[in-house]
């Protein structure tokens, strides 16, 4: 149960400072009160330089996207800030609040990282009697592909199950449907939004089973004297980000929980649908999975 944030321009770097603002971003930052298990980010540029092997080591992969995890809350990590003042033409940001009684390891922080994509999920796929999927030995996925995300958690396994179709030969938008389509028929009540970038895309999706704030949410927000900010809890939101000149090249995807008003441009994005960008033009459209 978690907060995301992901961004994509055209092919211009910006800060999320500068995406949301200094308000908004201390804002977000300040959500980690609650959603306080870690947090982390994966930004994605070119590489200053190319890798190379003048110091005896083999050259340095050209994945162009740089990760960082960490246990500690985002409001007492020291790194948030310089994080977020970087410039980069698209980003991810992840702040945790572990679901199912999930360890709090490493392993488990995300972005989760693999094949070139980084990937967030905020939701507990579990069943009517509350098992998490982590604990259904029966369910086929390859635990290849779960080991290769790095983590032990319920959104591992959603993203071996998207990395599972584009081996099938999906792109990267409809292997994310494909994968929520799969999960549904076990867990329907689920929630699914997530969001997921490579070198040249960027995917977020709200896809939720049920409307509403989920109870222990709104306890664990009302405990910290923030129930009003659990609202919509759900719900993912959208706006265009812009370059210098003020114009639109790109879109900055959101939870809740932070300033987003309509007149800065923040829209709903419905339920079961998605918004597709490239990080390279900043194009963005919605589709229906």
């Amino acid at each position: 149960m978690c907060r995301l944030l992901g961004y994509a321009t055209a092919s211009f770097n910006t800060s999320l400072q500068e995406v949301l603002g200094l308000e908004a971003t201390a804002q977000y930052r300040g959500l980690s009160e609650i959603h306080n298990d870690g947090w982390g980010a994966a930004l994605v540029n070119e590489p200053d330089q190319p890798g190379n092997t003048y110091d005896g080591g083999e050259p340095t992969p050209e994945t162009g996207m740089a990760i960082y995890r960490n246990t500690v809350a985002a409001r007492f990590d020291s790194l948030f800030d310089d994080l977020a003042s970087i410039r980069a033409r698209g980003a991810l940001w992840h702040l945790r609040l572990a679901s199912s009684h999930l360890p709090l390891i490493l392993e488990n922080q995300q972005p989760f990282y693999a094949s070139g994509l980084s990937f967030i999920h905020n939701g507990d796929i579990s069943d009517a009697n509350g098992v998490n999927i982590v604990h259904n030995r029966d369910y086929p996925i390859s635990h290849n592909l779960v080991e290769a995300t790095g983590g032990r958690s319920d959104s591992a396994i959603f993203f071996a199950i998207v990395l599972e179709y584009l081996g099938f030969g999906f792109e990267l938008p409809e292997s994310v449907a494909q994968a929520v389509r799969e999960l549904r028929c076990a867990y329907p009540l689920s929630s699914y939004n997530c969001m997921v970038q490579s070198k040249d895309q960027f995917v977020a999706l709200h896809a939720c089973g049920r409307d509403g704030t989920p109870a222990r949410v709104q306890q664990v927000y009302d405990h910290y004297g923030r129930g009003a900010d659990a609202k919509d809890y759900r719900m993912l939101r959208y706006r265009g980000v812009k370059d210098d000149e003020g114009n639109v090249h790109g879109v900055v995807v959101a939870s809740t929980g932070f300033g987003q008003p309509a007149a800065d441009g923040w829209k709903d994005l419905p339920n079961n649908q998605m918004i597709i960008a490239s990080n390279r033009t900043g194009e963005f459209r919605i589709a229906k999975i």
